[in-house]
């Protein structure tokens, strides 16, 4: 029986759940037949409602990508000020990112995807993607991390908080050591790395016109 009340929201809903049902690949191997067969219908019917199968990734993306920007937020939002400005909340932006990896691998595997990045046809995912990057930049910002830096330091956090997630959900680690200790670790260095870095011993910051 046809799905009552099939619409393009109830329709990208679908996907989301098609996504979720099928895991870390969900995103990856979603199909407009599995989302027809969720809903009830013929593959024919969903394109009353979407376009095709680029137009669904796409809005799939950007709910994701959204989600994910909202879940960042919203830790960051609540971190402890600890006395390392900035600190706080990159742990808790870290730990963020790593718990809806776990809880939706699916939806973050859509939220990092490179197929819409430089898609003229993607601009609101695009734009929703600058939400998670804008935060995670106004954290890194609190460790006076240099202008010219910026976005170095923000590809690097993404690179290290990605790669261990995606290891951690393709199970490549498999010592006994404990994941989240290690996962820790990896945060701990992030935070010293970025902390302003003290003179050595006997220098003085130099004040006013250089000597010639």
């Amino acid at each position: 029986m046809a799905r009552a009340g099939l619409n393009r929201q109830a329709v990208v809903d679908l996907a989301l759940a098609v996504v979720d049902d099928a895991g870390p690949r969900g995103f990856e191997d979603l199909t407009l037949s599995a989302v027809a067969a969720r809903a009830g219908v013929a593959v024919p019917s969903l394109y009353k409602h979407i376009g095709g199968l680029p137009e669904l990734r796409r809005a799939v993306a950007r709910s994701c990508v959204s989600e994910l920007a909202e879940v960042i937020e919203t830790a960051v939002g609540s971190a402890v000020p600890e006395a390392q400005p900035g600190a706080a909340e990159l742990r808790a932006a870290a730990n963020a990112v790593r718990l809806f990896a776990r809880r939706a691998p699916g939806r973050y595997d859509a939220a990092q995807g490179s197929s819409w990045a430089q898609d003229p046809d993607a601009v609101e995912v695009q734009q929703a993607g600058a939400r998670s990057v804008t935060a995670i930049a106004e954290i890194l910002v609190r460790f006076a991390v240099a202008p010219e830096h910026l976005i170095d330091a923000v590809r690097a956090v993404r690179a290290a908080l990605h790669g261990f997630v995606v290891l951690e959900l393709d199970g490549g680690f498999g010592m006994p050591e404990d994941v989240d200790g290690s996962f820790q670790f990896l945060v701990d260095a992030l935070v010293r790395s970025l902390a302003p870095q003290p003179l050595p011993e006997g220098r003085a910051v130099r004040s006013g016109p250089a000597t010639p």
